[in-house]
């Protein structure tokens, strides 16, 4: 993801979240065969492209991206807490967030509804289903990459269409 550091208007959205202590926490945490920082990032930039090429809110797609995530976890968790966080961490995800940072209605519903339908909140905006469908395609595509399966071609394709797409 070269591309991120040279995108200025990006950089700049994002600095004060990346500037914060206990979100650089994430960068030890383990998602999909990535960090959980990596992952959000990901997450973040391909929602800010999607959303600027729609016309939507790309500021506040950029920050709530980055922070759709933010929750500290333990790497020895079971894998019962891990299965069960699949189905809270949104809502822990806002409390977090809450700690340091200001959220406006619609981040936060960007962050609470980002694991619609396993969670359910429902996205109230485009932003929100923006960046709930990206963290589908970004964790799926990790998700396959980890562990090698033949599905992983199929989500490849779907990743360069859709990257295409947002250039």
């Amino acid at each position: 993801m070269k591309q991120v550091n040279n995108d200025k208007l990006y950089m700049e959205i994002i600095t004060p979240i990346l500037e914060n202590e206990d979100f650089n926490k994430l960068k030890n945490i383990e998602h999909h065969g990535v960090t959980r920082f990596d992952h959000s990032m990901k997450v973040s930039y391909y929602s800010y492209k999607l959303s600027k090429a729609l016309k939507l809110d790309y500021t506040e797609v950029a920050r709530a991206g980055l922070l759709h995530d933010f929750f500290l976890s333990s790497e020895d968790r079971s894998a019962k807490d891990r299965f069960i966080s699949t189905f809270t961490h949104p809502k822990k995800a806002v409390n977090q967030t809450k700690k340091y940072f200001e959220l406006s209605e619609k981040e936060e519903n960007i962050i609470h509804s980002h694991m619609f339908p396993l969670y359910c909140s429902l996205p109230k905006y485009a932003e929100s289903w923006v960046v709930s469908l990206v963290d589908k395609v970004v964790g799926s595509y990790e998700f396959s990459k980890k562990f090698g399966y033949k599905i992983g071609y199929i989500f490849n394709i779907y990743a360069i269409v859709f990257l295409n797409f947002i250039k």
